[in-house]
């Protein structure tokens, strides 16, 4: 028996997925337009960097191949590295409704998000104004503020000096099916901020809502407003078992890192690493890595790319972001073992050059580490869920109701 590891960069899109037109999407692609920015970059005063993309270790697990087949270009500057002998690459189509974080996780783990997901309109305000109401109510608050479409970060620095002043806290949502709710920690309080959260979860099911996220911040105004690593998310449960819980009710050694545990809603999530920002995900990894099992998943998710650098449109940002993780990455293949497995991927995409701060439907890397196996191509997959009916076989887990493996 043999471990898996499944690594997610979140919002690592290589190229709009076959449907991008229907979300407004067409011609979007993460990795291909960070690239071109940095190969276009120079050094007159106005670019924060010059020089091509750098990312070696992940080009010789095939991501330029990957990207190329996805999109039908190499992105621009991305060396053309030869690929490990223990490397295999593709790509894979969506094929969930929706393009938010659950919805990509999901269908990796083998459960495609096949109904439609409950959103709010871009309207002020943007909520239902009974829910508003009840939240109100049942929370015991002095009203809110926001209640629209709204970058957090920008909205926080709008609404932060009202929210401290008044203690109403800030909701707002996006494009996603999301509630988001952002408090300061010391003026409002963290627990009753999840309190609060927990409130309006109950509250949105009828909605059919798929996630309320926490975030906090500190700061003393504008200025300073910062959000805290004590994100937390609540979920909706996949409507499916998942690869987790199989591996979970077979009583293998499963380890959830970062917002993993948040995104399963805790179900077959096993033990659970908190860590804020990917140097921190990425060390857990390495330490899960020198513990994980016999027969153990280990699955992390890399929030940084998203968050900080995909939803804010910051081209350079995602840029270095995607070069420090390649140059950690070394130090996480020298600790598979002889039957390890390990995917690389992403959830969604997230164009840091595209407009708006949303979510971009694409196609996703897949890029798979198999020491002791013989590398290859495994092509298009027409579904995440490949990836999880892949682990599943490597882990001699039951199959899984949707997905086909790409090995025997």
């Amino acid at each position: 028996m043999t471990r898996a590891f499944l690594l997610i960069l979140d919002s690592f899109g290589i190229g709009g997925a076959p449907d991008a037109a229907d979300f407004g999407d067409e011609g979007s692609n993460t990795l291909g337009h960070i690239a071109q920015a940095c190969a276009s970059s120079h050094t007159d005063g106005t670019m924060v960097r010059s020089g091509p993309l750098f990312l070696p270790n992940l080009c010789a697990l095939g991501l330029g191949h990957a990207a190329r087949a996805a999109s039908g270009a190499w992105p621009q500057g991305l060396p053309e590295a030869q690929i490990s002998n223990i490397a295999s690459w593709g790509y894979a189509i969506e094929t969930s409704k929706g393009k938010d974080t659950p919805s990509g996780h999901w269908e990796i783990a083998g459960v495609p998000v096949v109904f439609d997901w409950g959103y709010f309109p871009r309207t002020q305000p943007a909520f239902p104004a009974d829910l508003t109401a009840a939240i109100i109510e049942r929370a015991n608050l002095p009203g809110i503020l926001g209640d629209k479409h709204a970058s957090g970060t920008d909205i926080v620095a709008e609404l932060g000096d009202e929210h401290v002043h008044t203690g109403k806290p800030i909701f707002y949502t996006s494009a996603d099916s999301v509630v988001q709710i952002a408090c300061h920690e010391d003026s409002f309080g963290l627990e009753r901020l999840l309190e609060l959260c927990q409130i309006t979860r109950e509250l949105v099911d009828p909605l059919n809502i798929g996630r309320v996220i926490a975030r906090p911040f500190l700061g003393s105004d504008a200025a300073t407003y910062e959000r805290t690593g004590n994100r937390r998310d609540f979920s909706v449960p996949p409507p499916e078992p998942t690869l987790l819980d199989a591996a979970s009710s077979s009583g293998r050694d499963v380890v959830s890192i970062g917002k993993i545990g948040d995104i399963y809603a805790h179900s077959g999530t096993g033990r659970i690493v908190k860590a804020t920002g990917n140097d921190a995900l990425f060390q857990a990894t390495l330490d899960t890595a020198d513990t994980l099992q016999d027969g153990g998943l280990a699955i992390t998710n890399f929030v940084d790319f998203d968050s900080l650098y995909g939803h804010r449109r910051d081209v350079m940002g995602y840029a270095a972001a995607l070069e420090a993780f390649d140059r950690q990455l070394p130090d996480f293949l020298e600790r598979l073992r002889p039957g390890d497995m390990a995917v690389l991927t992403a959830d969604h995409g997230c164009d840091p050059t595209w407009e708006g701060t949303d979510h971009t439907r694409e196609c996703i890397p897949i890029l798979t580490v198999n020491p002791g196996r013989t590398s290859s191509d495994i092509g298009q997959r027409n579904t995440f869920a490949d990836i999880g009916q892949t682990l599943a076989r490597h882990l001699e887990l039951q199959p899984l109701r949707h997905g086909t493996s790409w090995i025997e």
